[in-house]
C-alpha cells in the first residue's frame, strides 16, 4: 500500500470516528437536556373581589311614627344622600327644623348596635335634633327637668335613645364603654343620652348605682 493510500485511509477511519463521537455527545446533550427539572408554569392568583363594607341603621322616631333603614356609610366614606336622609329624620318634631348631625354620631350608633350583639335591631328615638328654641321649653316645663341650657342635642351631637329587648341599664352600660362621649343614663324615664361631645357620664333620676353615678346626678344637666 502506497502512501497516498495509507493517507486516505487514515483520514477515513478519523472522519468515522469524529463522526461517532459527535452523534454520542448529541445523544449526551439531549439527554441531559430532557433531565433538566421543568418548572410548572403557574397561574398568577388573583385576588377575589371584597365586599363593600356598608354601614346601616334602623330607627323609629317615637314622635313622628316614622321609620328609616338606610345607608349612611360604605368602605368609610360617608353617604351624603343617606346622611341627608338621616337629618331629615331626626328633625326637631316640635318645629320640623333640620339641621346638619356629626356624622360621628351615626358611627357612635353603629358601633354601640355591634357592641350589643344586634346589628340588625331597631333604635327607638326619644329625642333628635333640638332647635334653642324646644331646648328652652323643654327646660322650664318643671323646676328639674334634667335637660342642658347648652344641649348637645342643638348642636346636632346627641341622641336619646331607647333599644327594644335591651334594658336602660344595659344600654348605659354597653355606651360608656365605648368612651366615645357623654353618655346620660335616665331611668325612670327608660331611656339612655348618647353624644359625641366630651367623654362624661350622668344620672337623672332613679336610684344611683355606684358613687360616679351619684357624683354624676349633680351634673344632670348635661343631657
Amino acid at each position: 500500500m502506497n502512501l497516498s493510500s495509507r493517507t486516505s485511509r487514515t483520514l477515513a477511519i478519523a472522519f468515522t470516528t469524529l463522526s461517532t463521537l459527535g452523534i454520542a455527545a448529541g445523544a449526551r446533550a439531549v439527554s441531559a437536556a430532557e433531565e433538566v427539572p421543568v418548572t410548572p408554569v403557574t397561574k398568577t392568583a388573583t385576588a377575589k373581589p371584597t365586599l363593600a363594607e356598608a354601614f346601616h341603621l334602623r330607627m323609629h322616631h317615637l314622635h313622628t311614627g316614622e321609620n328609616i333603614d338606610v345607608e349612611y356609610k360604605t368602605d368609610g366614606e360617608y353617604d351624603l344622600g343617606g346622611i341627608a336622609k338621616l337629618n331629615h329624620f331626626l328633625r326637631d318634631h316640635r318645629t320640623q327644623d333640620t339641621a346638619d348631625y356629626d356624622p360621628r354620631e351615626f358611627d357612635l350608633l353603629h358601633a354601640l348596635l355591634v357592641k350589643l350583639g344586634k346589628p340588625e335591631a331597631t333604635i327607638d328615638i326619644v329625642c333628635g335634633y333640638r332647635t334653642p328654641w324646644s331646648n328652652n321649653f323643654l327646660r322650664t316645663r318643671s323646676a328639674s327637668t334634667g335637660v342642658a341650657e347648652h344641649s348637645q342635642h342643638m348642636l346636632s351631637k346627641a341622641i336619646d335613645i331607647r333599644i327594644p329587648g335591651v334594658s336602660t341599664l344595659a344600654l348605659r352600660n354597653a355606651a360608656l364603654s365605648l368612651g366615645m362621649g357623654g353618655v346620660g343614663y335616665y331611668p325612670t324615664s327608660q331611656f339612655v343620652h348618647v353624644d359625641v361631645g366630651p367623654v362624661r357620664q350622668w344620672q337623672f333620676g332613679g336610684r344611683s348605682l355606684q358613687t360616679a353615678s351619684r357624683k354624676g346626678s349633680h351634673r344632670s344637666r348635661r343631657a
